[in-house]
């Protein structure tokens, strides 16, 4: 891969990770419309650098919460935990979904799911979600209001995005608002769970793909990406976190339409 397709690529996910549009979907999209291909040990090594580097992002931006619910862990559990220890309490309960789907296996069928039919399909029907969110959701909870079972409901949408073209954020934010959540209030939640995820998820990967020998220019072509998502997925949380303060998602809802409807005629 080269340094301007590893640069290219990075700045997808840094853009797509945090909006509700899937940035497993454009990735693929991407690949497959300039002809990016290589090494399948490699490129599955770029897509998790491009994570953590979209996970850096995420750390930078919401610093002072995460590191107050790092302070917390000593009172997680304990029944009248303050703010920062209520919020790591729902942070825990829903992760859990995801961990399940991982202990079940279920983060191997992501693998066989890796299509540009399957990632039409669900940007489509992700596109639903946020309609109904925005049409049928009451949208009048705050962050106070979010319990344990909200926050595992969360939870469940966030693993389903293990499929392609869900996204991560899209699901999160769609099925919070459906469940009578305030945009705001459900996407800094959303970003906040989706930190131990990605963390996780990019650990596992690491691990098991320790051994494949990487040449300087495999070295080189990574950091472009991790660098390129980092900076790229920075602006893209503040840019989306000031959007959703004010304006609705429907123009997101579309244009996963727009991309679903392109991706499949341009199967045909």
């Amino acid at each position: 891969m080269s340094w301007s397709a590893a640069a290219l690529l990075g700045m997808v996910q840094g853009l797509t990770e945090f909006l509700p549009v899937s940035s497993s979907a454009h990735l693929i999209l991407f690949r497959a419309l300039f002809g990016l291909t290589g090494n399948a040990d490699i490129l599955e090594l770029f897509d998790v650098a491009v994570h953590i580097g979209t996970l850096i992002a995420l750390v930078i931006y919401f610093w002072r919460d995460l590191l107050g619910v790092v302070s917390a862990l000593p009172r997680v559990f304990q029944a009248a935990a303050d703010q920062a220890g209520r919020r790591l309490q729902l942070i825990a309960v829903g992760t859990v979904p995801i961990v399940l789907a991982g202990l079940a296996g279920l983060t191997k069928v992501e693998e066989t799911l890796r299509t540009p039919v399957i990632a039409a399909s669900m940007l489509a029907l992700g596109a639903f979600v946020l309609f109904a969110g925005e049409h049928l959701g009451q949208r009048r909870k705050g962050e106070r209001d979010l319990g344990f079972g909200s926050a595992f409901v969360v939870g469940v949408a966030q693993a389903t995005a293990l499929v392609p073209g869900v996204s991560r954020s899209g699901a999160t934010i769609g099925v919070g608002m459906l469940i009578g959540f305030e945009r705001a209030a459900i996407t800094r939640f959303s970003f906040l769970l989706s930190v131990p995820a990605i963390l996780a998820a990019a650990a596992h990967e690491g691990w098991k793909m320790r051994h494949i020998p990487l040449a300087a220019g495999d070295l080189q072509t990574i950091g472009i990406g991790v660098v390129t998502s980092a900076i790229v997925g920075y602006f893209a949380v503040a840019y989306f976190i000031k959007f959703v303060s004010s304006r609705r998602l429907d123009v997101f809802a579309w244009y996963r339409l727009a991309l679903a409807a392109v991706l499949l005629i341009w199967l045909r």
